[in-house]
């Protein structure tokens, strides 16, 4: 990690936006520093639980990635609810007509020391049905709205795609019927 816990404590001396944008940038810059070195790493487990359980092992991926800022965050007193990087079930995906190059939308809230929630973190992980690949460094979004329905309201608004996506368990259903 390339900041101190001392500036996760700055941070949380900000207010309003300013605080959970900070957090995001935290959590942006050790993206940035580790995504690549979390595949290399880890590639045969990666790949063996990509032939074993398919897209799960890119959930394999991001609890890696994301275990150091958890640890960091919880000595600073800020709680993401779900952890990073958020809720599969209501998670968005699209991508190319080939599935080489699909984007995954999740978000979590983030609470500071008081319980307090400070905003949204929205996690953006790009990913490869064909092969276990992750064609490039995930995204960090930060929202000040909370709430699953303000959150699906501002990424609407930034994302005509995201709008048109549907979310996972919705997606699943519709899947599930076209097999009957």
């Amino acid at each position: 990690m390339t900041k101190s816990s001392s500036s996760l404590v700055d941070i949380l001396k900000e207010s309003g936006e300013a605080r959970i944008k900070g957090i995001a940038l935290f959590i942006e810059e050790h993206v940035a520093h580790h995504w690549e070195d979390v595949l290399v790493n880890n590639q045969e487990k990666l790949q063996k639980a990509y032939e074993e359980a398919g897209d799960a092992a890119y959930g394999t991926y991001l609890n890696l990635l994301f275990l150091p800022v958890h640890r960091q965050l919880k000595e600073a007193g800020i709680t993401p609810e779900p952890r990073f990087p958020g809720e599969f079930e209501i998670s968005r995906e699209w991508g190319n007509e080939q599935e080489t190059h699909q984007q995954r939308w999740m978000w979590s809230t983030v609470y500071g020391p008081q319980q307090e929630a400070l905003g949204t973190i929205v996690t953006i992980i790009f990913h490869d049905h064909t092969q276990y690949r992750v064609p490039q460094q995930p995204d960090i979004l930060a929202l000040t709205e909370v709430g699953k329905e303000a959150v699906v309201e501002a990424l609407s608004a930034r994302s005509p795609e995201f709008a048109q996506a549907l979310e996972f368990t919705v997606e699943y259903e519709r899947y599930l019927k076209s097999l009957e």
